[in-house]
């Protein structure tokens, strides 16, 4: 596996991925929410962020992690490959260049809150609503400097 910086053109495949994942593991959204998800995503918050690819000897991507700054905005995993190492690998990479690093986990999401315990975050809060202001409660996580 190798991670490298993302590209405008694999934001098809990285879209592919996150509706793969969010499907597999984003239970308590419906349909209809997904879907508004994806021009979203594919217009304004994919370029927004630094983007790193963890992707195989053919350079097909398994995963992909987006940040603003220290904070983890996004980070999706192939759901064929969940349980290899690449979000963790992703996440060793990127502390790499930071001093902490902090993410927001859908509370209804406990496989990524699992996760990213398990990784050494620990929950600084929650809020009762998601970022676009719907009734998806987040926990507020930090790495502990």
């Amino acid at each position: 596996m190798i991670i490298r910086q993302g590209i405008a053109a694999d934001y098809p495949l990285l879209l592919d991925i996150w509706l793969r994942a969010v499907r597999a593991t984003h239970h308590f959204l419906q349909a209809s929410d997904i879907e508004a998800l994806i021009v979203p995503l594919r217009d304004s918050y994919l370029p927004a962020v630094e983007l790193m690819v963890a992707v195989d000897a053919d350079d097909t991507p398994l995963g992909f992690i987006g940040l603003n700054e220290d904070h983890v905005e996004m980070l999706f995993v192939a759901p064929d490959v969940h349980g290899q190492g690449i979000g963790r690998a992703l996440l060793d990479h990127v502390r790499t260049s930071r001093q902490s690093l902090s993410v927001d986990v859908n509370e209804q999401n406990p496989q990524a809150v699992g996760f990213y315990l398990h990784y050494g975050f620990v929950q600084t809060g929650r809020s009762p609503l998601d970022g676009e202001g719907r009734p998806f409660p987040l926990l507020h996580m930090r790495m502990p400097g």
